[in-house]
């Protein structure tokens, strides 16, 4: 598939997605939905306190992310206004990659490497969904290249896990499934 094609599938999909509706809410509403999304971040961290090691740093990210994304959620949910939808876009896409990059700790070599690496273009990719549902007209094509780049350094980590040939051809595979030079 073309890049026109693949940016016109993307952008239907974020259109049609990012049309909801917003009810009304009262301020004293946001005020006891803000207190909520704090108390639950304070029950979610001190459920933490019961684990060791990584699985603990993993619940503390995992917790401090929710109310990040509770935080843009209600914003959103409570202004109704289109800046504050990317701003939930991109607390999601940081969120996740701050867990998936802290699961990471579990593992390490090359296998780390890569993981780290398929966590930023977990990020990068979600970045780009949201700039694409931002600013349809400009951003279509660089956020389809920062996909595109993002996949390519992935398939090059993966490819120093090999040496000599293989590595060679796995990296000369890698550019030509990403059009690179």
């Amino acid at each position: 598939m073309t890049k026109k094609i693949i940016s016109t599938l993307v952008i239907s999909l974020l259109a049609a997605t990012s049309m909801t509706a917003f009810a009304a809410m009262t301020k004293a509403e946001y005020g006891m939905a803000k207190d909520q999304i704090k108390a639950d971040y304070k029950a979610a961290k001190a459920s933490c306190n019961s684990l060791n090691g990584n699985a603990k740093d993993i619940c503390v990210v995992e917790a401090k992310g929710n109310e990040k994304v509770g935080k843009a959620d209600l914003e959103a949910r409570y202004t109704g206004k289109a800046k504050a939808q990317y701003n939930l876009r991109l607390a999601k896409a940081e969120a996740a990659y701050d867990v998936a990059k802290e699961k990471c700790d579990d593992v390490t070599g090359n296998a780390k490497n890569v993981c780290v690496k398929e966590a930023k273009a977990g990020l990068i990719k979600a970045k780009s969904d949201a700039k694409l549902t931002k600013t349809v007209k400009n951003a279509t094509t660089d956020a389809m290249d920062e996909r595109m780049t993002a996949d390519y350094k992935v398939a090059v980590e993966k490819c120093d896990a090999l040496a000599g040939d293989a590595k060679s051809a796995c990296v000369t595979a890698a550019k030509t499934k990403f059009n690179k030079s």
